[in-house]
C-alpha cells in the first residue's frame, strides 16, 4: 500500500532543505498577476481556531474586497475540528475549509471528506517536507503553512554550542563538564513517549512504517536486526544500565531538571523553549546526535487547510487557498499568529535570523513527516509499553519482537 507521492527516503538521500531551497519570489495576488474571479453571491466557510482566526480574517478581506465572495469564518477548538469535520461533511454540513493537521489525513481520505487541491505555481515555495505530508496516494490533499518537531537542546553554560555528532559525543561532553545529569529525556513517565524517542530509533534504521520511493508502506519498519539494536542501545541506557534514560522522567520533570541547570542536554521542541530558560539557562538547538551510526531523524508535524469534498463552491475555495493563503503575506501572518517553523520557504528562511527558530530549522531538515496513514493510530500504545518495558529492564530483544509481532496482528 502506497501513500505519499514524494519518497521520504529520497527526500532524506538527497538532501533536500526545508528553508532556502527556493529561489520563487513571494508570491502575489491576483490583482498584481490576474485578474481575480468573480464570487459574488458565494460564502466559503472557514474552520479555524482562536490562534489563527486573525491572521486568516486578513487575506479573507482581501479575497472580499477583490471577489465580491465572503468569508464565513467559524471559530473552534483545534480538538474538535477532527471528529466534527468527519461528521458532518457527510450529511452537507461543516465547513468548505478546514485549518488541520496532517497525521489526520489518511483517516479523511477514508471517510471521503477532503478533495485534493492543487497548488500549481506555488507548490515550489513550500518545503518538500510539508507536501510530502499532506500527500496520499499521489494526490495532495492541504495547502500547508506550518511544520513542528522536536531537537536536541543543550545548556551553552555546560558544553558549550557545538552539536555533537553522537549520542556518545553528547554524554562524553556533559561529563567532562561535570553535569550532574548528561542529559533528561521524557518518557512520558510510566507511558512512554515513542515520539521523542523516534530520532534516536531511526538512526539505527528502524522506522516505524517502511518506505518506498512512493512513500509509506504498511509494512512495520522496526523490526529485525535494525530495531533490535535500537531495543538492545535503550535497554542499555535505561535504568538498569547507565540510567540516563528513565521512567521517571515525565514532561514537567524534564523541563524542570533542564531548567535548574542539572542536565546539560534534552530532547524537546519549541514549544518547551519558555519552560527550558525559564530560570535563566543559555541554549543552543541542534539537531539531534546519532546513536545507531545512520541519520537521527525525528518525526516532523506539518498544519495546514483542506477542502471539503462536500463543497459545493469547491473551486473558489482552491483560489482562496492558492491566491489568497498561500502568498507571503497570508504565511507570515499565520506565523505571527502562532509560531512554527514556516512551510513557506522564503519565510522559514527569514524567521530562521532567531538561533533558536534556526536550529529547530535544522533539526527539521533532517525529519521525516509523521505517517499519515490510518495504521499509524494503532501503533502508539504498543510501541510505548514496549519501550517502558525495556527502559525498566526487561529483555530488550524478546521484548521488542513481541511488539512487533502483536502490532502486526494487529493491524493484519
Amino acid at each position: 500500500m502506497r501513500k505519499m507521492g514524494i519518497g521520504i527516503a529520497a527526500l532524506a538521500a538527497t538532501g533536500l532543505l526545508l528553508a532556502g531551497c527556493s529561489s520563487t519570489p513571494p508570491a502575489t495576488t491576483p490583482t498584481e498577476t490576474e485578474e481575480a474571479i468573480d464570487a459574488s453571491g458565494v460564502t466559503l466557510t472557514v474552520w479555524t481556531d482562536e490562534n489563527r482566526k486573525p491572521a486568516i480574517e486578513a487575506a479573507a478581506a482581501t479575497f472580499e474586497e477583490e471577489t465580491g465572495g465572503k468569508i464565513e469564518l467559524v471559530q473552534k477548538n483545534f480538538e474538535d475540528i477532527r471528529t466534527d469535520f468527519t461528521n458532518q461533511v457527510p450529511t452537507g454540513e461543516g465547513p468548505d475549509i478546514t485549518i488541520g493537521a496532517h497525521d489526520w489525513l489518511g483517516s479523511l481520505v477514508q471517510a471521503g471528506v477532503v478533495s485534493p487541491v492543487d497548488l500549481t505555481d506555488t507548490a515550489s515555495s513550500f518545503a518538500p517536507v510539508s507536501l510530502d505530508a499532506f500527500t496520499y496516494d499521489g494526490q495532495l490533499y492541504a495547502l500547508p503553512y506550518s511544520l513542528e518537531t522536536i531537537a536536541l537542546i543543550q545548556n551553552t553554560e555546560l558544553v558549550g554550542d557545538d552539536a555533537p555528532a553522537t549520542w556518545d559525543d553528547a554524554i562524553a561532553a556533559a561529563d567532562a563538564a561535570g553535569a550532574e545529569r548528561p542529559i533528561v529525556i521524557n518518557t512520558g513517565g510510566q507511558t512512554g513517549d515513542a515520539y521523542t524517542m523516534y530520532g534516536f530509533q531511526t538512526s539505527f534504521g528502524a522506522p516505524v512504517f517502511v518506505s518506498d520511493a512512493d512513500g509509506y508502506t504498511t509494512e512495520v519498519g522496526m523490526g529485525g536486526e535494525a530495531g533490535t539494536a535500537f531495543a538492545e542501545w535503550l535497554g542499555a541506557n535505561g535504568e538498569k544500565g547507565t540510567g540516563d534514560i528513565s521512567t521517571t522522567i515525565d514532561y514537567d520533570t524534564n523541563n524542570e531538571l533542564f531548567a535548574s541547570g542539572e542536565a546539560a542536554y534534552t530532547v524537546q521542541g519549541p514549544w518547551a523553549i519558555e519552560a527550558l530558560t525559564a530560570d535563566g539557562v543559555e541554549i543552543k538547538v541542534n539537531p539531534i546526535p546519532s546513536a545507531g551510526g545512520e541519520t537521527a531523524s525525528p518525526f516532523v508535524g506539518v498544519q495546514g487547510f483542506y477542502v471539503s469534498s462536500q463543497s459545493e463552491n469547491a473551486l473558489v475555495a482552491q483560489e482562496f487557498l492558492t491566491k489568497y493563503l498561500a502568498t507571503y503575506d497570508a504565511q507570515k501572518a499565520l506565523y505571527e499568529a502562532d509560531p512554527r517553523i514556516p512551510a513557506w520557504n522564503d519565510l522559514a528562511t527569514e524567521v530562521s535570523s532567531d538561533p533558536v527558530i534556526a536550529g529547530f530549522v535544522a533539526s527539521s531538515q533532517n525529519g521525516v513527516p509523521m505517517p499519515n496513514i490510518p495504521e499509524m493510530g494503532s501503533v502508539w500504545d504498543l510501541w510505548n509499553a514496549a519501550q517502558v518495558q525495556i527502559i525498566k529492564g526487561a529483555d530488550p530483544a524478546s521484548t521488542w519482537d513481541k511488539m512487533i509481532t502483536d502490532l502486526q496482528a494487529l493491524i493484519g
